[in-house]
């Protein structure tokens, strides 16, 4: 599935590098995972090995968490340090309420509807937190609330047609809530 998405990936870049003028193999795409393979060590060596100097990082995590996001951006510079000639390193930190994504997401929601009826409220459930993050400042929180407010807009729900929520709660720490 994930090669897939790098398939795909591959082939639009290219159509919009070649629509600029540009060289359509102007791009490299790896990807990689912070626990697992394939490892974020192996992508970056690969990208390094096929030329490439600059090199942006993309975490899927839509909203930042310094547990997700900043936890892949350290695995990538933690190879980094390592190297004698790191390439250029950026990052793109969040996504939630990106208009494209957001669209995305009220897409799926509405061919789920489509073929499988409207239910009277739609429940949005992101995965839990410890609250501590929240208090230390991560915006994880927030972000998860407007991506919730923006797709609810998009979907043309009003507050009573959605509820959010947060699961995967453990341990003993207060979590958050509901």
């Amino acid at each position: 599935h994930s090669q897939k998405q790098r398939t795909l990936l591959q082939g639009y870049l290219a159509q919009r590098l070649k629509a600029a003028g540009l060289p359509p193999d102007l791009t490299a795409i790896e990807l990689a995972m912070r626990y697992g393979n394939p490892a974020v060590d192996g992508a970056l060596d690969r990208l390094r090995a096929a030329g490439c100097d600059r090199i942006l990082v993309v975490p899927l995590y839509p909203q930042y968490a310094a547990s997700t996001t900043a936890s892949a951006m350290d695995a990538v510079y933690a190879h980094a340090r390592r190297l004698r000639r790191m390439p250029a390193l950026r990052s793109i930190d969040c996504f939630h309420d990106d208009p494209g994504y957001i669209r995305a997401l009220a897409r799926g929601i509405e061919d789920h509807w489509f073929r499988n009826g409207r239910p009277d409220r739609l429940v949005l459930s992101f995965h839990g937190l410890p609250r501590r993050s929240l208090d230390l400042g991560d915006p994880y929180h927030c972000h998860c609330r407007k991506t919730a407010r923006l797709l609810a807009d998009e979907l043309g729900l009003d507050p009573k047609q959605y509820a959010v929520t947060f699961q995967s709660r453990f341990g003993r720490a207060e979590w958050l809530q509901p």
